[in-house]
């Protein structure tokens, strides 16, 4: 399953939930999110049912980019329970982001 893209509303939502969300911060502009989005799809696919992978466009939802302070993207931030629990900035791979949640989830 590929990522969903989520608003300010949604994103809420998914933190009241508690659920542990992977969230790219990304821009259509961005020639390096067009570059790792296959990766992230991966990604979802492979956590899918353990994390939900999402994305926000910071031109359409700035006030949220704002918010969670994202200033380089693609940045990617894990959340649990609607707390950020790590993040990472132009991850170089699918490997890399694979790293970066077994790191943060502390497998």
């Amino acid at each position: 399953m590929a990522a969903r893209d989520i608003n300010y509303e949604q994103f809420r939502s998914i933190a009241e939930n508690g659920q542990t969300v992977l969230v790219d911060f990304w821009a259509p502009w961005c020639s390096y999110c067009r570059r790792i989005a296959p990766a992230y799809d991966k990604i979802a696919a492979q956590y899918e049912g353990e994390i939900l992978a999402a994305k926000v466009n910071i031109d359409e939802e700035p006030r949220l980019a704002q918010q969670e302070m994202i200033e380089v993207i693609p940045t990617l931030v894990l959340y649990r329970g609607g707390v950020a629990i790590g993040s990472i900035v132009a991850p170089e791979s699918k490997a890399m982001i694979d790293e970066f949640i077994r790191e943060s989830l502390g497998k």
